[in-house]
């Protein structure tokens, strides 16, 4: 038989069944497509130590990024987790979370405990929920001077006590701290994933009998939801809003303003205006590049006579004119609202080319400037569609993207689905109780928009889908990012991985293989964690505990450990360069990415007769490859023989041809840069074909390979 050339179309295809879907992609990880054909995407680097050298990082889950340039040139990145909101500048991440008003607490207020970290704070009512940091300051006496610090706090066993850790286990049994300890507070920390409940008002309507509690499966309840945040700059400042919470602004010039984000109802009643009037809740906030508006996405209606209106999550209401302190109409302003009717609330908005794009959770609608005396004029561009999440909108090419609850959507002028080969292998693997966690963005370098979301049975984004909307095809793979952004002022995408850190519920000594933590909910499923010097590799984990492990790892020494000692994940919390160099540079050490395709099967020659492939020609490049003198950049080949569509792979039909040598097994063979040809011992009517690399420093794009067979029997 002649050489047959092995040409795919590009992109994967689950919609069918692997042999109907020959002369295609079934499946991959860590791969693109360029210009038809599929080769491997770049490595990341940690953003901070590529600017400054040091590994920052930040605390709690980011589930925002925003990037901006200042007047001074300062090139500013804002970020906000559910229990802080940052700035990050020159690699250095500022912590310019809001704070309450400096409080004195209650006489004596810390209680401590010979041997723990564990530490009772008395505060009466203090209204503080777990994850708030608090700093105090007044602190007195030999055993208590420590607590003129930043803590997190970890418990709420009362409404009038909290609990913190302390570094180091106390020595003493006492409670002191003096009568002038002060305490500010941040903001009230959110939920770092969304939790579910069961039981009445939740689950779809008309489920189960009436005055019956759901049964079915869990849904988000309202103190489960996720902590979102909003946030765009104004000018040169920053306005941000957490979901359901109140409007903050933070300006850039520190000089003249408080580092910290303050609420725009404070300044706008320091500068004159009736700040009481400002939306005390909103979903969402944005600021209209061009016209200058501040627009709030659900918010309390305007009441001239009440100022605490309930919250309505279909009002838009948005600010004067450059001017984001008022909120009164009136005939000399243009502040005003307008409420949307289709839906049940809204959930994101996005600039467009001339409209500002709103979707409620069952409609999307187009906000248009109009002028006084209206203002904002809302049309309906189509009802019955879905959104996953507030961040799952992505544009790019003058397009919207978005993912929905089981497809994905474009607006391009009209709204429409958009085709997807991937469809059912995505939404057939998805945990809806977590959608709020899905996050888009672009690579607008490669033509793509990728989204990041939490597969069926992990509580946190591990998965992720790209569409590209050059070459009109998909790919997916693995990896754990909580936030995207393509920013055109900065040189690459950035992705945010993040963990919430937490703390042994119990002590442990050097055998057990399984840690109980305090909330383990946003650790990936597998990895590896830090307590004190020791690292410990697992295999699995539930929301309180990792499991599977292997303890002292990497020429650490697997040792005991006391109750609430930190339990870190090996990477930090870091902002990522995408499409740096080859590898995972998130650590000092460079950690090779495996990436991966395999092929739809195809029949060797007709697929009536066995065929025996015994040769190859490789057809790959190895461009951009750092591979480490004296070795070469290489992949491994694999050549999967199939005897019918419903037989598994390399297993032999029956009855077989018997011999010395297995022909009817896979077989691996390595393709480094300069091989000519490979010659392989291949036999079956189909087959499927893999090209894998999992060394350092390697880059890769294939062609079309040949593979030369000849008929072998019918049996």
């Amino acid at each position: 038989m002649p050489l047959s050339k092995l040409q795919f179309k590009p992109g994967i295809n689950r919609e069918n069944t692997n042999y109907a879907g020959e002369g295609g992609w079934f499946d991959g990880d860590k791969i693109r497509f360029r210009s038809g054909f599929p080769e491997k995407i770049g490595g990341w680097q940690n953003l901070a130590a590529s600017v400054s050298g040091v590994y920052n990082t930040y605390k709690g889950v980011c589930r925002n990024l925003t990037n901006w340039i200042t007047q001074n040139s300062s090139n500013l990145l804002a970020l906000g987790t559910e229990q802080k909101l940052y700035v990050e500048n020159g690699g250095a991440f500022y912590d310019i979370t809001p704070v309450r008003p400096s409080v004195t607490i209650n006489n004596n207020p810390f209680a401590i405990t010979t041997g723990s970290k564990l530490v009772t704070v008395t505060d009466t009512a203090h209204l503080i929920t777990v994850g708030t940091y608090v700093t105090f300051s007044g602190a007195t006496g030999a055993n208590f001077t420590v607590f003129n610090a930043e803590y997190e706090i970890i418990a709420v066993p009362t409404a009038n006590t909290y609990q913190i850790i302390l570094a180091t286990a106390a020595s003493a049994t006492s409670s002191g701290g003096g009568a002038s300890v002060a305490a500010v507070y941040q903001i009230n920390a959110g939920n770092s994933v969304s939790v579910t409940g069961t039981g009445w008002g939740v689950g779809p309507w008309s489920r189960d009998g009436w005055s019956e509690e759901y049964s079915g499966a869990a849904a988000v309840t309202d103190t489960g939801k996720l902590r979102l945040w909003t946030i765009d700059s104004y000018g040169q400042d920053l306005v941000a809003a957490v979901r359901e919470g109140a409007i903050y602004y933070w300006a850039a010039d520190t000089t003249t303003a408080p580092p910290r984000a303050v609420t725009v109802e404070s300044l706008a009643t320091a500068a004159g205006y009736d700040g009481t009037f400002v939306p005390n809740q909103v979903y969402e906030i944005s600021t209209s590049g061009v016209q200058r508006f501040t627009i709030a996405l659900g918010s309390n209606p305007y009441d001239p006579l009440d100022a605490e209106t309930d919250f309505d999550p279909m009002l838009v209401r948005w600010s004067d004119q450059e001017n984001t302190y008022q909120w009164v109409p009136s005939a000399t302003n243009q502040s005003g609202e307008l409420r949307l009717s289709h839906g049940s609330q809204l959930v994101t908005g996005r600039h467009g080319r001339q409209e500002f794009v709103i979707w409620s959770d069952s409609a999307v609608y187009a906000l248009q400037y109009l002028g006084p005396p209206y203002v904002w004029g809302a049309n309906l561009l189509m009802d019955g569609v879905s959104i996953a999440s507030p961040n799952s909108v992505a544009g790019a090419s003058n397009i919207m993207f978005w993912m929905g609850i089981d497809k994905f959507y474009m607006y391009d002028g009209r709204v429409q689905t958009l085709p997807c080969t991937v469809r059912q292998f995505i939404f057939d693997d998805f945990n809806f109780d977590q959608r709020y966690q899905v996050v888009a963005g672009g690579n607008e370098q490669y033509s793509e928009v990728w989204w990041h979301y939490p597969s069926l049975g992990s509580t946190v984004n591990d998965r992720y889908v790209i569409y590209n909307y050059l070459e009109n095809v998909w790919y997916y793979g693995a990896l754990n990012r909580t936030a995207w952004l393509d920013s055109a002022l900065r040189s690459n995408p950035m992705g945010a991985f993040s963990v919430k850190t937490s703390y042994l519920s119990a002590a442990v000594d050097a055998t057990v293989t399984t840690l109980n933590l305090i909330d383990a909910s946003t650790y990936p499923e597998t990895g590896t964690v830090t307590i004190d010097s020791e690292q410990i590799t697992y295999t699995s984990r539930t929301a309180t505990s990792l499991s599977g492990c292997t303890r002292g790892v990497n020429s650490t020494t697997a040792a005991s450990h006391v109750a609430y000692s930190t339990v870190a994940f090996l990477i930090t919390n870091q902002i990522m360069f995408h499409e740096v160099g080859n590898d995972d540079n998130s650590t000092a050490t460079l950690i090779p990415i495996e990436a991966y395709i395999d092929s739809s099967d195809f029949d060797i020659g007709d697929g009536n007769n066995f065929g025996f492939v015994w040769r190859i020609i490789p057809d790959l490049t190895f461009d951009g490859s750092t591979t480490a003198a004296p070795s070469f950049p290489a992949v491994t080949m694999v050549c999967k023989p199939k005897q019918f569509p419903g037989s598994a792979y390399g297993v032999p039909s029956s009855p077989a041809v018997t011999s010395a040598q297995n022909y009817n097994t896979e077989r691996v063979y390595t393709v480094q840069q300069f091989t000519g040809q490979v010659y392989t011992r291949v036999r079956g009517r189909q087959m499927a074909f893999e090209i894998r690399s999992t060394g350092q420093g390697v880059a890769w794009q294939l062609g079309a390979p040949r593979i030369d067979a000849r008929p072998d029997g019918r049996r």
